[in-house]
Order: structure tokens, then sequence, then C-alpha cells
């Protein structure tokens, strides 16, 4: 008996007459630039082709900040990228020190056993930052050849401020390491070449402001020398750096790249590169500030205390009597604006990354979520909390510019 073709509804009767405003931990909203190029394919292999590499990889590095020749594109999500490092630089045996604190840190961990590392979780209290001397006590004692951690980590929206300074007892020690950049690069400094990080990982959904399912990783020139002198075959052939070079650097084929995702990284990194990494760094503190303020106007309060706050992706404690996913389906439903619950957590999650930080989105967002706590008979000083947002985007004083 053969399978007759399902019946099945078109794109225009599934999706909203009006789109949603994504506010969430991602993927976030992208430029109309970045959304056309996603529309274009032409020959993965061809000249063109080529030009388009060597201009991504060439703003890839001002992104990065790192002089590395060895940035590669992976084609799937941040998590990829992720296994991409992971799995070229833990050789089985390796000990491997995995700085956990939140849901994304523990992914790192988990594919470090996969590939037969000899893992050690350093697990930080929910909520903080890692402390350095902590890290630098664990770097002693375990002697790991690979160290693992996110720089912003979106499931509790903790940030390790402190990176640079667990980056270089890291590199005193020997240790290479491995940082999660999904959230972060571009919407906060990250000096890759100037902190001393051998692998830094990004998606194109979060800070980049472009497609999901197109990453991007860089690795340093002490990463690529354990790379090439691995004599093990990798069990990951999609994914084996060396195999990715044959594309990115010497004009040969892999597998098929994704020639539309490709496009549209090159449009999200040109309009970073338009824009300057310092402008971009104050327009997401500016815009994130402001909403914080907004929301403790409402007079909600923030899930992270202020040293280990992620300004990226910012979490908010539920009311007391609210129940979080009727909050997530209210604000949607209502006011056309999507924001995230958590990962275990009683806190609802609002991004800041990329086209999220306009001025126009985060009051916006400040209306519909204090709209939506009101609709459900709890309290919200929607007022105050639109003065608050406003007195903070007049007070900022640009930090990098």
């Amino acid at each position: 008996m053969r399978i007759s073709a399902p019946i099945v509804e078109s794109l225009d009767t599934i999706l909203p007459d009006e789109p949603l405003l994504m506010m969430g931990a991602g993927p976030v909203p992208i430029p109309a630039k970045v959304a056309a190029a996603n529309g274009i394919v032409i020959n993965h292999l061809g000249e063109t082709m080529s030009r388009i590499i060597e201009q991504v990889k060439a703003m890839s590095r001002y992104v990065f900040q790192t002089e590395s020749s060895h940035i590669l594109g992976v084609a799937g999500p941040g998590s990829a990228a992720m296994e991409m490092a992971i799995a070229n630089l833990v050789a089985p045996g390796d000990n491997v020190l995995s700085v956990c604190n939140g849901f994304f840190s523990n992914r790192l961990s988990e594919m470090s056993s996969r590939v037969e590392g000899n893992v050690t979780r350093l697990i930080i209290e929910e909520g903080q930052a890692a402390d350095p001397i902590h890290v630098a006590k664990a770097i002693a004692e375990h002697a790991p050849k690979v160290l693992t951690i996110v720089q912003g980590e979106t499931s509790n929206t903790v940030c390790n401020g402190a990176l640079p300074d667990i980056c270089r007892a890291a590199k005193a020690a020997g240790c290479l390491v491995i940082v999660d950049a999904v959230c972060t690069l571009s919407t906060m400094p990250l000096y890759m070449d100037e902190w001393g990080v051998d692998a830094v990982i990004t998606g194109g959904q979060k800070g980049l402001s472009c497609i999901p399912g197109v990453s991007l990783v860089a690795f340093s020139e002490d990463a690529w020398d354990k790379i090439t002198a691995r004599q093990d075959t990798l069990r990951h052939w999609c994914l084996d750096a060396k195999l990715a070079d044959q594309f990115w650097y010497q004009s040969s084929y892999h597998y098929t790249a994704p020639v539309s995702g490709i496009m549209a990284i090159h449009e999200a990194l040109r309009l970073v590169c338009e824009e300057t990494l310092p402008r971009r760094f104050d327009r997401h503190l500016r815009c994130s500030l402001a909403l914080q303020a907004g929301i403790e106007g409402l007079g909600l309060s923030l899930f992270a205390d202020k040293p280990s706050r992620l300004n990226s992706v910012v979490g908010i404690n539920v009311p007391n009597g609210l129940d979080q996913k009727a909050i997530l389906t209210r604000i949607s439903h209502d006011f056309k604006v999507e924001i995230s619950g958590s990962f275990g957590l009683n806190i609802i999650r609002v991004g800041q990354m990329g086209e999220q930080c306009r001025v126009h989105n985060i009051f916006r967002t400040i209306h519909a979520l204090g709209s939506t706590i009101q609709g459900l008979n709890s309290e919200a000083d929607l007022p105050r909390g639109v003065a608050m947002l406003e007195k903070a985007l007049q007070e900022y004083q640009p930090q990098f510019v």
C-alpha cells in the first residue's frame, strides 16, 4: 500500500497576520539586508563565493578581535560550533575543567565527556558569576589541558565578567580556553587575542542578528597547533576542523556549504563593521540598562545581582502569584511581543541582542510587560516604568566611543 500525500496548511494560514516582536533569548529580529541576503543561492565553490568567504573571514577577525587565520563557518546552530571546538581540542583522556554556572556551560562539559575527555565540573552557585580565584585554584589542582566557560549564560542571565582574569590564569598553566560567546559576541567586549582565548564560539541568531543555523568558530594559533598535531582520527566528519579548513582557506570541497546562510552572515557582519564595535557596545549597554531601569520601575525585580548580571539577556523574577507560562502567553497573544521562560528557574527573560536593542523596541516591550502583569491582576506601575526607562536613556554616558 502506497502512502498518500498529506493535506497541510500553507505558511500563510499558520503564521500570524501581525508578526511577533521577538524579544526573547533568541532568535532575534534580523535586519532587512540580512533577510534579503538569506534568499540568495549561488554556486558554493565558485569565484563569487570565494570572494564572499574572504570578506566573511576579514570581518570576523574584526568582530572576534583576532588576527587568527583559523576562522571557520559551521552549517549548524551555535551548539554545532561548540561541538566543533570541543571535538577538535579535547583528545580522549585530556583533563578538562568546565566552569558550570548554567545550562549551556553544562552542555560544554557534556560534549567534553562525550569525546572522552576527563572532565571536572566546577559548579558555581546559581545566579553567580565565576570567581577567578576559585577557578585559578581549580586549574592548579586539576591541571586541565582545556578549560570551557561561557561569557554570557543566557539560561540564567549571568555574565562571567572576570573572563580576562580566568583566561590569564589558564594561559599561565598552559591550558587552552574555549569560550561560548553566542549571545555576547558584538553585544559587549570580547577581545580574543588580548585576553588569550583559544576558541570562541558564536551562532548567528543572537548577538549578530543573523539567521539560526549558521555559526562561526575562531581558533588561536595555539589551538590550531594542537588540532594539526593530533594523530587520531576524529569521530566527527562534518565538524573536523582540518577538513573544514579545506573549504574556508583552500577553496576546496568539504560539504555543500549553507550558501544562503553565508550570504546572511556576510551582511550581518558587514552591518556590525559599518556600525563599529564601540558604537554597537554602547547601543547595547544603553538599551539594556534602560530596559532594566524600566523593569524595576514597573515594580518587578531582576534575577541576577548587578555584579553577575548579563546585559545581553535580562532575567526577571516572576511576581508572586503569577504563572510564568501565563505571562508568556498573554504578552504574545495580546501585545504581539514574544519573551522567553527559562530552564527550570521561575524567571522570564528579555533579550537585548542586535536588533532588539532599539529604543522603540524596548518602549514597546516595557508597555507590553507592564500591561500583561496588570491584566493578570497583579501590580505594575506602568507610568513609572516608562519614565524610568526614558530617564536611563537620557542619562546614559557613552563608555566605548
